[in-house]
């Protein structure tokens, strides 16, 4: 079944909240279990309902589910979209600074679909835009959806936030996004959802054939950090990017 299909049924019947608690916790526990594996550390993203995000008792949740896990905060970053923020601002503006406080990541999720202010921004403690995989598909195409995903990528940069383009599947599309210096891209392209084994064993491959480096003990871990860390400062002098 599609989350299309059930996340409606669910936020109208209250399921989402221990729904969205039990994803939060197994996306935890599944994080600290691929580092415990001698995985590189690597950032899970959740999304929050609007039921989730409007819970006064959200932030304890999250601090507990991430005690109770042992996962560092800065692996974590929570989803939310920008219709969601604005239904009540001040609301809004008091529960991002206790998530922020403590460490984890927040971005925006299909923007430029909902809300059409922008002055959210600079007043939220926003981290990423993720654009929307309707604008993706056919920027390569249609010139309106290609002028759009260029003009979020340089109002991202100009604000020192980072941004994902959602629904990549085409080589082309990769291009294009690759030319605007959009940071991070996440689609079919790359590789279709996987069960959690399969996944780990895919990111040991990759990062085996891309450095040389068999990562299954914590000195393996260590030399693919500084190798990771020697590839992107490379990549950035190259780009000229900050």
């Amino acid at each position: 079944m599609a989350p299309a299909e059930f996340i409606p049924v669910a936020e109208e019947s209250g399921l989402i909240i221990p729904i969205g608690e039990w994803v939060l916790r197994q996306a935890c526990a599944q994080n600290k279990a691929w580092q415990a594996a001698g995985l590189p550390p690597l950032r899970v993203a959740v999304n929050l309902s609007a039921r989730q995000f409007r819970q006064k008792t959200l932030a304890d949740t999250v601090a507990q589910v991430l005690n109770a896990t042992g996962l560092d905060p800065k692996y974590l970053e929570l989803e939310l979209t920008e219709s969601l923020l604005m239904e009540n601002t001040q609301a809004s503006s008091t529960m991002l600074a206790a998530l922020k406080a403590m460490g984890l990541q927040i971005s925006i999720d299909d923007f430029g679909t909902g809300y059409s202010s922008l002055s959210y921004l600079k007043r939220f403690p926003i981290d990423s835009l993720k654009i929307d995989r309707s604008f993706v598909s056919d920027v390569t195409t249609d010139p309106d959806d290609a002028a759009i995903v260029i003009a979020i990528i340089a109002l991202a940069h100009s604000l020192r936030l980072k941004v994902i383009a959602e629904g990549v599947e085409t080589k082309e599309q990769l291009a294009l996004l690759r030319a605007q210096n959009c940071h991070a891209a996440q689609g079919h392209l790359f590789c279709r959802p996987l069960p959690s084994e399969a996944f780990a064993q895919l990111l040991r491959q990759w990062r085996q054939k891309r450095w040389g480096i068999k990562l299954t003990k914590r000195s393996s871990l260590k030399r693919a950090e500084a190798a990771q860390i020697s590839l992107l400062a490379t990549r950035r002098s190259q780009l000229g990017t900050r």
